[in-house]
């Protein structure tokens, strides 16, 4: 088998003009642990690639699926144009592994890629509806649809591939979708996706050096459990809901602590929980993130995670983010403004925080879960004038109260399909001495003193109550 392999490479040299990278696992496969000479293997092929380069070469190979059989099994990577001749539908198909210039066209019955198809019919009639307000199809289309389908199509496969991307970095439960029905923009540049905070220079953080022994923290606490040695209240009920009024800090259990993953204590640690789904919104808001999933009232959403730098980093970054019309600053101010979480480059599913939209319009419930459809304004998340998340200050494994880490729950009820919102310029109001400044003052930079608003960016958010400015 190795020499049929070493042979089958050689000839793919000659026809390639270039050695016919093979996956590490391959030769493993054929006992390939030897050198073959003349043959360099890059592993950072894929499958796919090296399926595609044996057929471009003709030549069945067992350790990658290719045989006889299915020599000439070509997959369509998406369609690039539409005509139609004497009521026979072709597409103009772009072949994976090969260039434009092999594309071919091909009649409707030759193509077995349903969902590809389907995607390109939706993608032609949004596109139709929009140039000429009519959905059916001419017989012919013209160069500049035929290339926007095009651009379409390679877009979708960017969100894909960030899709992937996302979902391969994430450590929580929750699945994330992503989705833009709005316009050609891909996935962020520069963005990089983390589940906790990233520490930035000059900065510590202190783990925590003792935690509770309680047998069962929520009914038999010894000595109030953890929030009880901070002299705080428990802040869950038995469903994990938060039941602390907006402004008191909530303490956890801790990686000290006696009792185990399922402590009714545990709840922001364990990361977000519900399917979200980054969409594009369609009134020049941008990205934008909706829950695919029915979210009870007081129950905990997600973190906002990003970069920890100080206060004093946060105001030479802040005028930087202000001149490019955006910022994702969020200062850390529960007991003194010393450091602000920056999510601009590093940050979860949160970075995408926008400012509020209002009640969906035609949104009264149809049954117990569902809302009636709905006009659903794509981006990811926002922050809002009528917010539906509000924001609380939480301990864990560090207990140094400039620090906290910032947790999302819900206000109310959001049903499936609604738009996840926060306000970023939240005011919360006193509720005692230990918890007097529990506002969000979302993108000012937050020196000593009166923190000054650099510049008044408009809000868009669309509600009764709207401020008009975001901060």
């Amino acid at each position: 088998m190795a020499e049929n392999l070493k042979e089958h490479i050689n000839e793919g040299c000659a026809l390639n003009q270039k050695c016919i990278a093979f996956k590490s696992r391959v030769l493993k496969n054929v006992g390939g642990s030897r050198n073959i000479p003349g043959c360099s293997v890059c592993c950072k092929s894929s499958w796919n690639q090296l399926q595609d380069l044996c057929r471009l070469a003709k030549l069945s190979c067992p350790a990658l699926g290719v045989s006889k059989r299915n020599l000439y099994d070509f997959e369509v990577e998406y369609l690039c144009d539409y005509k139609k001749i004497r009521e026979q539908e072709y597409y103009l198909v772009k072949w994976r592994g090969y260039p434009d210039s092999e594309s071919t066209w091909e009649p409707r019955q030759n193509l077995k890629c349903v969902r590809i198809l389907k995607q390109f019919h939706k993608d032609l009639e949004r596109e139709l509806l929009r140039r000429h307000h009519r959905s059916k199809p001419p017989r012919h289309l013209d160069p500049n649809l035929s290339n926007y389908l095009v651009q379409k199509a390679k877009q979708r496969r960017a969100l894909q591939r960030w899709e992937q991307e996302l979902n391969a970095k994430r450590s929580h439960l929750g699945r994330i979708t992503v989705e833009n029905e709005v316009d050609l923009d891909g996935p962020p540049r520069a963005f990089v996706y983390i589940n906790e905070y990233r520490v930035g220079e000059g900065i510590t953080l202190n783990q925590v050096a003792v935690g509770c022994e309680c047998q069962d923290c929520l009914w038999a606490p010894t000595g109030g459990c953890c929030p009880g040695a901070s002299l705080h209240k428990f802040a869950y009920n038995d469903q994990g809901q938060v039941r602390l009024r907006a402004g008191q800090p909530i303490y956890e259990c801790n990686s000290r602590c006696r009792c185990g993953y399922d402590c009714p204590n545990r709840v922001v640690q364990k990361g977000i929980r519900y399917d979200l789904c980054i969409f594009r919104t369609d009134d020049g808001r941008g990205w934008g993130v909706r829950t695919l999933e029915k979210i009870r009232k007081n129950s905990f959403v997600m973190e906002y995670v990003g970069e920890i730098i100080t206060s004093e980093e946060a105001e030479r970054r802040g005028q930087i983010y202000d001149r490019q019309g955006a910022t994702y600053l969020f200062d850390l101010d529960y007991v003194e403004d010393v450091y602000t979480v920056d999510a601009a480059y590093y940050g979860n599913i949160s970075h995408f925080v926008n400012h509020s939209v209002g009640p969906p319009a035609g949104g009264q419930r149809v049954g117990r879960d569902r809302p009636r459809p709905f006009l659903i304004l794509p981006l990811f998340f926002l922050a809002q004038c009528d917010p539906n998340l509000q924001v609380y200050n939480v301990f864990i494994d560090n207990l140094d109260e400039r620090l906290p880490r910032i947790a999302f729950f819900a206000t109310r009820t959001i049903w499936a399909g609604e738009e996840l919102t926060f306000d970023y310029n939240m005011q919360v109001d006193p509720v005692d001495m230990e918890s007097t400044r529990m506002d969000s003052n979302f993108g000012l930079a937050g020196l000593p003193g009166s923190p000054k608003k650099r510049v008044r960016i408009e809000c868009k958010c669309g509600t009764q109550s709207c401020r008009k400015y975001l901060f």
